[in-house]
């Protein structure tokens, strides 16, 4: 039996709120400091091969630096997401994005062409047209009729190279660390679209998105153990844990999410439920985080590297 201490506010370091956390007790507060604890766990093992995967949206914020951090760092070696990653990362290399509110009106804000993604405003010129003008000429310049998913990935973040701000990218440290991307469904976003707009004219071109199965299938193999930060649900959580099963499942599984258990959803699904697929290991170590993740994940990579040093 460990005694609940009380948080002490201060001037704290990120891990030391951490631990203070672990040792109030409360709630998430501790879900959060276990979380830490495995994923600690998960980088020191050498063994490991380490997967990341989340959603697009919380790349249209600030939390994309915490995702640029974690790639140019060398703490993954494996990234799972969705095809707005691409979206957002690569305009933000030209455009800002601003801030904005959940109550908005969004007629109003259809009118003045500004597209809203929960309290994050997004012009449209900062959006479709700058993917297009920046796009189309590297699809032009492939001289290749048929490209993985994850080559044409690096692909974009190769072309980042010359540009000002492209260690914000993420795409340029995947590329730079040569680091693989899977986008299960690339073509659900802007960057899909323009795949599809480069096809019309191009009709032999091709995304052939089973050789990046078969990429996935030589990690997951040929990996001794394997862990895995997924933030978020949908596809990109989901394809994660999928190929994990293949491997005898994870060994370290840390899961932020917002989604509720009730329903059914693989959102909502807890690390606990992937055990009865296989698709975590029944002595694996993990957990699941309810929150946030613009809020959690910067404080646990923060923590995370302060114990790293």
């Amino acid at each position: 039996m460990k005694e609940v201490k009380d948080i002490l506010p201060g001037k704290l370091t990120a891990n030391q709120l951490i631990e203070q956390l672990y040792a109030s007790g409360g709630f998430v507060a501790k879900k959060l400091a276990l979380g830490v604890d495995i994923l600690e766990k998960t980088v020191k093992d050498k063994d490991c091969v380490k997967i990341l995967s989340f959603p697009a949206c919380i790349i249209s914020t600030g939390t994309r630096g915490v995702i640029v951090d974690l790639i140019k760092n060398k703490m993954v070696d494996a990234v799972i997401t969705t095809c707005g990653t691409l979206d957002h990362d690569f305009a933000r290399v030209w455009k800002d994005y601003f801030h904005g509110f959940f109550e908005a009106d969004d007629k109003e804000l259809h009118k003045k062409k500004i597209y809203r993604l929960g309290n994050i405003f997004i012009p449209q010129e900062c959006y479709g047209p700058i993917l297009e003008d920046k796009i189309q000429p590297i699809l032009k310049n492939l001289n290749k009729k048929e490209i993985s998913g994850k080559e044409f990935i690096w692909e974009l973040g190769k072309s980042l190279e010359n540009e000002e701000k492209k260690e914000e990218s993420i795409l340029y440290w995947a590329w730079k660390n040569q680091i693989p991307v899977f986008i299960p469904g690339i073509t659900d976003g802007a960057v899909g679209s323009q795949l599809w707009m480069f096809k019309q004219k191009n009709s032999d071109f091709k995304i052939d998105l089973l050789i990046d199965e078969n990429d996935l299938a030589n990690i997951v193999f040929d990996a001794k153990k394997l862990g895995a930060l997924m933030i978020g649900g949908g596809i990109s959580k989901h394809h994660t844990i999928w190929w994990a099963q293949f491997g005898r499942g994870l060994d370290y599984a840390v899961y932020i999410t917002t989604a509720v258990e009730w329903d059914g959803s693989l959102s909502g699904a807890k690390t606990r439920e992937a055990i009865s697929w296989g698709k975590i290991k029944e002595e694996a170590k993990h957990i699941t985080i309810e929150g946030d993740a613009t809020v959690l994940l910067p404080l646990m990579v923060s923590a995370l590297k302060e114990r790293l040093k």
